[in-house]
């Protein structure tokens, strides 16, 4: 299929696949007048790099998934990089938790020392 009907298919734009192309992560075969031609296995590429962007992954991370499919594996995190991925992910995720769970109490605990202050008198 040509570029713009994966980027149909896929939901995605012309511009993108070809930045996909430039990154390494997707490959055309190139026909005789110069378009590119791409397979239900690049679809299926794409399909994968968007679906792990759209829950917060960085085009890089996306690369071992990409590579596994590429290797002929049926899922994309049936390698053990995708799986390391996925555990730097969630660590990384578990910290900003961490952080955003201590910057609430923090400001739970000002709101109720400025309430304290404030007694019942309002501005």
């Amino acid at each position: 299929m040509r570029i713009g009907e994966l980027a149909k298919q896929a939901g995605t734009t012309t511009r993108a696949l070809r930045f996909y192309e430039s990154q390494g992560l997707l490959s055309a075969h190139r026909e005789a007048n110069g378009y590119r031609d791409y397979s239900d296995g690049d679809a299926r590429l794409v399909e994968e790099i968007r679906t792990l962007q759209a829950v917060g992954f960085s085009l890089e991370d996306t690369r071992p998934f990409v590579e596994c499919l590429r290797a002929g594996h049926e899922t994309g995190d049936s390698c053990t990089d995708s799986i390391d991925v996925y555990r730097r992910r969630l660590a990384e995720i578990d910290a900003l938790l961490d952080q955003l769970t201590a910057v609430r109490a923090s400001l739970a605990e000002r709101l109720t020392t400025a309430q304290a202050k404030q007694g019942d008198s309002c501005c």
